[in-house]
């Protein structure tokens, strides 16, 4: 199977959901990519995923266009933005979906609030894309 996960900036979210995914099951190939990558991956990002035991940190934005004439199982928006400038693939999307998340990057606020934030959105993210994945397995 394979999945690409798409967002803005490819710098949290998108990341995010992409670690769960590969750290739930090894034999499924998923990228993730942004419609306007960032330069780096959020530095709260990795650190609350390492919290997860998830290291993301090797990691670097990419750009969705490399991905368009590809054939993918799943194609899932995880920010509205995305969701509403997701371009037009040319090769195979058999699964367009949209599972949205608030973004931690903009959160404003004392350094505990901006944590507790990427770690609440960090656990909604794991929640839902493991609600995917096992819907998507039964699916086959």
């Amino acid at each position: 199977m394979r999945i690409l996960i798409l967002c803005t900036g490819n710098s949290c979210r998108s990341q995010m959901a992409h670690g769960f995914l590969q750290a739930l099951d090894g034999t499924i190939e998923v990228h993730s990519a942004g419609t306007i990558p960032a330069p780096h991956i959020h530095p709260t990002a990795i650190a609350v995923m390492k919290e997860a035991g998830i290291d993301i940190s090797y990691r670097t934005p990419q750009d969705v266009r490399r991905f368009l004439d590809e054939t993918w199982d799943y194609v899932v928006t995880v920010c509205g933005g995305a969701n509403e400038s997701c371009p037009t693939f040319t090769g195979t999307v058999r699964h367009r979906l949209h599972i949205g998340f608030d973004d931690p990057a903009r959160v404003t606020g004392d350094a505990s609030h901006i944590l507790a934030e990427f770690r609440r959105i960090r656990d909604e993210i794991r929640e839902k894309f493991h609600d995917f994945y096992r819907q998507a397995m039964d699916a086959r």
